[in-house]
């Protein structure tokens, strides 16, 4: 995550940057302050234009969290996908794309809520992505869907399947465990103390635990 001064210090942008700019202000804003601690006034101010020049960017402020959001699970995929393509087993593999999404929610706090924010009906596909993952704003591909790695990476590590049950629904199952520890972690409500995992050991437990859990159904 990119460290700023003060909630209050404007950042300048190059010619031709306002939207990225505008688009890590509001990531810095999402970070400290939550998702609705900001206004595109704000984000207006931070960057060092008036409020209508956000408008050749974005419709309003939804589309510019929309957009955050989209980048967040971008990013989340490439880093999913480096874990894949990693070296080891596939269980190996499989275990670091667990370390790999807490490690994110943590370096990345602003990204993290966009990403699982509510959406108005006109931005709802920019959210949880197990339907069709997120869209892309208009105008931009798609550069990954996480939950698709996710399955794809079941797959390899569990080739034989789950008894007739269809993977996306174990990947389902998985993605709802890390995000409740991811959550829990953020809002310092992960129990702590001697003798306990910390989140990283609790989810690569969990996991084994829960697709394990799974394979036995085929006996």
């Amino acid at each position: 995550m990119r460290h700023w001064g003060g909630p209050s210090d404007r950042q300048g942008y190059h010619h031709g940057n306002l939207k990225e700019a505008l688009i890590q202000a509001a990531q810095r804003f999402i970070a400290e302050r939550g998702l609705g601690g900001f206004t595109l006034a704000d984000a207006a101010k931070l960057v060092g234009v008036t409020p209508a020049a956000l408008y050749r960017h974005f419709r309003g402020r939804e589309a510019l969290v929309a957009e955050v959001a989209f980048r967040g699970f971008s990013q989340l995929a490439e880093r999913l996908g480096r874990a894949l393509q990693g070296e080891g087993t596939p269980l190996e593999r499989f275990t670091r794309m667990g370390e790999a999404y807490l490690a994110f929610a943590e370096q990345e706090p602003g990204f993290y809520a966009a990403m699982f924010s509510a959406r108005p009906s006109d931005t709802e596909s920019c959210g949880p992505p197990w339907a069709k993952g997120p869209k892309a704003p208009e105008n931009q591909a798609s550069s990954g869907n996480a939950f698709e790695l996710l399955v794809e990476a079941l797959s390899k590590t569990f080739p034989d399947g789950f008894q007739g049950v269809d993977t996306r629904f174990i990947a389902i199952e998985v993605w709802a465990l890390s995000h409740g520890i991811t959550t829990l972690d953020a809002a310092g409500q992960l129990p702590k103390g001697p003798g306990l995992p910390d989140k990283y050991e609790l989810l690569r437990a969990g996991v084994l635990a829960l697709v394990h859990g799974a394979l036995k159904g085929k006996s």
